[in-house]
C-alpha cells in the first residue's frame, strides 16, 4: 500500500502533540500541581470518551446497519475484544501509575520510572490503533468515514496528548531524571501512537472485511484506558469537581470537532 500525504501526516500529528506537550518540561516548574494534573487527566478523558462514540462506536454501527435490529452486535463484538485486549496487556506488563507506588502487573526490578512510561505507553497503544483504523477505513472508502473525520480523531487525540506528554515528562523530572531524559521519555512514550497507527493502516486489506469489529475494538481499549486509569487519577484524593469539569470540556471539544470536520 502506497501511503498518501494526508494518511502520514494523520498517523503523525498525536504524535506531535505529545512532543510538543514533553516540552513543557524544559519551562515550566519541577512538580506540577495536583490540581492541574487532575484538570489535564479529566480533559483526555472527555476527549477520548468522546472519540470512541462519535468516531469509532457509531460509524460501526451505521457500517452494519445491513442487520437492522442486530446492528449493534459487531460493535459490542469488537468492544469487548478491546477491553480484554487492553486487560491482557495491563495484566502481563509491569507499569506503575501516578500518585501510587503499587506497581500493577508481574513483580519487576525495573526503575520506578521506567515502569511509569510502561503506563503511559499502554495508554497510547489504542489511541494509535484508534487513528490507524479511522485511515484505514477513509482509504478503503467501506465505513463512509471522510478525510474531515479522520483528521478530526487525530486532532482530537493530539489535543489531550498535548497536556499528557507535560504529565509524562515533568514527574520523570521531578523524579531526578535530567531535562532532556525528561523530555526524551516523554516522547518516547507517545512513539507507539504512530507505529501503531501505521500497522494498522498497512493491514487494510485484512482490517477492510471486518470494519465494524475494528472500529469498535479500537473504542473499547480507549474506554478501557479512560475508566481504568485516567478517571481514577483524576478522582484521587482531596475531592474536587475541576476533573469533571475538564472532562466535560475534553468531550464537548472532540465532540464539536467530529461534527463540524465529518
Amino acid at each position: 500500500m502506497i501511503l498518501n500525504r494526508t494518511v502520514i501526516l494523520g498517523l503523525l500529528i498525536p504524535f506531535i502533540g505529545t512532543a510538543a506537550g514533553s516540552l513543557g518540561v524544559f519551562f515550566m516548574r519541577k512538580e506540577m500541581k495536583l490540581t492541574v494534573q487532575k484538570s489535564l487527566t479529566g480533559f483526555a478523558s472527555g476527549v477520548m470518551t468522546a472519540a470512541s462514540i462519535w468516531s469509532l462506536l457509531i460509524p460501526a454501527m451505521e457500517q452494519s446497519s445491513h442487520l437492522e435490529k442486530w446492528s449493534f452486535m459487531p460493535a459490542v463484538v469488537g468492544f469487548w475484544l478491546g477491553i480484554l485486549f487492553l486487560l491482557f496487556l495491563d495484566t502481563v506488563t509491569p507499569h506503575l501509575h501516578m500518585h501510587t507506588d503499587k506497581v500493577e502487573g508481574p513483580l519487576s526490578s525495573l526503575h520506578k520510572t521506567t515502569m511509569m512510561l510502561l503506563a503511559v505507553t499502554l495508554h497510547n497503544i489504542p489511541e494509535g490503533m484508534a487513528v490507524g483504523v479511522v485511515y484505514a477505513a477513509f482509504i478503503s472508502g467501506s465505513a463512509n468515514i471522510s478525510a474531515g473525520a479522520a483528521l478530526a480523531l487525530a486532532l482530537g487525540i493530539a489535543i489531550q496528548n498535548f497536556p499528557e506528554g507535560a504529565i509524562v515528562s515533568m514527574p520523570l523530572h521531578a523524579g531526578g531524571e535530567s531535562k532532556n531524559r525528561a523530555f526524551l521519555g516523554g516522547v518516547l512514550s507517545g512513539a507507539v501512537e504512530p507505529l501503531f497507527g501505521l500497522l494498522t493502516v498497512v493491514a487494510s486489506k485484512t482490517i477492510v472485511p471486518i470494519m465494524p469489529y475494528t472500529l469498535s475494538f479500537a473504542a473499547g481499549a480507549m474506554l478501557y484506558v479512560v475508566v481504568e486509569e485516567l478517571i481514577p487519577e483524576m478522582s484521587s484524593g482531596e475531592h474536587s469537581n475541576i476533573g469533571v469539569v475538564m472532562f466535560s470540556i475534553g468531550f464537548t471539544v472532540m465532540m464539536a470537532l467530529d461534527v463540524a470536520l465529518g
